[in-house]
């Protein structure tokens, strides 16, 4: 009998809880040796094998559905690969080992490794190609701001639902010449706007918590696999969110079309991305305002993490120090 059918479901996701969480701390250490080398590629390579074969330790059964392209090295997490336990409950997972290889790379502000793990069927599958986002914190009535209005007007809309001034508002985008109008018009309704050079998984994170990150809004385009990385961590923290995929090639409709996404017109909310419970684990990479970096020093190594779980609607914030004798099994 497999550990995992000997355990409730409450107990499972617990478990899973902490393996996954284990998973992403594998995945930033391995990443954290390469801040600041210049080489993103070698980063992320690190942080892709790091966390594949934490997740090979999983107590269930796991499917990437949100990943990595195919590339042929057995040390990635590509869609589809099957990984964790020959037996017992499955689940999807969505990972990105490296959220931001650009900024580990030049040891700027802002990586992070994010893992997800829902229930089967439970996560939309996105195709790689971008995704039109807007995305705001709890506490709103539903509908306040929308995809489909002038970047100026939901800047107002959520303004005067906030009970502030515009000037109060802080829009995050993506800081991309793609995104130039949207600035434009947030500056002139009065917002501040904060631009982040990469990483938008966590621009979106950003909202779920404007008192400690300052951010109310996310606005632009990004990945769509990305999206639904985010919308997971929402469904877990509240907020809402929408996303309209933008489908540029033959090959990307083809591949929305083989999962039923292919309706240009459709706005994404985070139930549409993310169904049923869903655990979510971020830990930091490099210093940000979300999560701190990994500590490398003759001690030991420390990491903090973030564990988001939507059945208990709670976030926790794990620091975890380990003697250097350990640091091979994190």
């Amino acid at each position: 009998m497999s550990q995992s059918s000997r355990l409730d479901p409450a107990s499972v996701e617990r478990l899973l809880t902490i393996e996954l969480a284990r998973a992403t701390e594998r995945a930033a250490v391995a990443a954290a040796r390469w801040r600041g080398r210049g080489d993103e590629m070698a980063a992320d390579r690190a942080a892709a094998a790091a966390m594949r074969e934490e997740l090979a330790r999983l107590p269930v059964r796991g499917r990437i559905v949100i990943g990595e392209e195919e590339s042929g090295d057995s040390a990635g997490l590509p869609v589809g690969l099957e990984i964790g336990a020959a037996a017992g409950m499955r689940v999807e997972l969505a990972v990105a080992p490296l959220e931001g290889a650009t900024l580990c790379a030049k040891d700027q502000a802002g990586a992070i490794s994010i893992a997800a793990a829902a229930s089967s069927g439970a996560l939309l599958q996105a195709p790689d190609c971008y995704m039109d986002k807007i995305a705001i914190g709890p506490g709103y009535a539903e509908g306040v701001v929308d995809l489909d209005r002038d970047p100026a007007e939901n800047v107002r809309a959520l303004a005067e639902a906030k009970g502030v001034s515009t000037g109060e508002i802080t829009v995050c985008v993506l800081d991309r010449p793609r995104h130039a109008q949207i600035v434009s018009k947030c500056r002139k309704a009065g917002a501040c706007v904060r631009l982040i050079t990469d990483g938008d998984v966590a621009g979106v994170i950003f909202v779920t918590n404007p008192e400690e990150t300052g951010v109310d809004m996310y606005l632009g385009s990004g990945g769509a696999p990305q999206g639904v990385l985010a919308a997971a961590a929402l469904r877990c923290a509240g907020g809402q969110m929408q996303g309209r995929l933008v489908l540029e090639t033959a090959e990307q409709r083809a591949c929305a079309l083989r999962h039923g996404l292919a309706d240009l017109r459709k706005k994404y909310g985070v139930a549409d991305m993310v169904t049923g419970d869903v655990v979510v684990c971020v830990t930091g990479v490099t210093d940000g305002r979300l999560v701190g970096g990994v500590v490398l020093d003759k001690s030991g190594i420390e990491t903090e993490t973030l564990v988001y779980r939507s059945a208990t609607g709670t976030v926790r914030r794990i620091g975890a120090r380990r003697r250097p004798g350990a640091l091979l099994n994190l």
